[in-house]
């Protein structure tokens, strides 16, 4: 039976996600809305603005709801922008939303602007091959707390990683024709229900 992965569809990288999780076989579907969190087995917030998407979250009163997604013991997937949103890091200095999901701290733009995008081969822990990524404004994971698993590094840095029911990457594993990472999180969410109903 195929999982229902929902989207955050406040700004970013939607339809991508949407487009490579109907490839491998996943019911993708949009979430905008509080009740669209319903009947979902796992959720993405994908990479964009990170400041402009945790605004948006506040403006559509969706912060009480992503939190108790994951209370629930749901799995959650935070790519690029996903990743900063998902983490407990207090170096901001503005009000800019953290969702506290997963025990890190992060440096947004770690690898540099726009002009500094690239693509490489990653090492990635769980999978068999070298990962295609892509990195686009992407942030690094600065530090991890104890019980955070670190998955990937790209020139020392901490570029993906998960903690319980969170799986964080720098990256756009929906931006390529390999979707090992997607998969990946597949597997995750297939760990969680199994978790939830025992």
């Amino acid at each position: 039976m195929s999982k229902t992965i929902g989207v955050l569809d406040l700004q970013g990288a939607v339809s991508e996600h949407i487009r490579a999780l109907k490839k491998i076989g996943a019911n993708a579907v949009s979430v905008k809305k509080a009740e669209d969190f319903d009947n979902l087995d796992g959720l993405i917030i994908p990479g964009g603005e990170s400041t402009a998407i945790g605004r948006l979250i506040r403006e559509q009163k969706l912060e009480e709801r992503l939190r108790s997604f994951y209370s629930s013991g749901k799995a959650i997937f935070g790519t690029c922008a996903g990743l900063i949103l998902c983490s407990t890091d207090e170096s901001h200095t503005t009000d800019d939303l953290r969702l506290g999901f997963i025990d890190m701290e992060v440096e947004r733009n770690g690898f540099g602007r726009q002009v500094a995008s690239f693509e490489t081969a990653l090492e990635f822990a769980g999978i068999d091959h070298p990962v295609e990524a892509v990195f686009i404004r992407a942030p690094y994971i600065q530090s991890v707390g104890l019980d955070v698993k670190v998955l990937a590094t790209f020139d020392d840095k901490i570029v993906a990683a998960e903690q319980g029911n969170v799986l964080v990457t720098a990256h756009h594993p929906e931006l390529t024709e390999d979707y090992a990472v997607l998969n990946y999180f597949l597997k995750k969410i297939s760990q969680t229900i199994k978790v939830r109903e025992s």
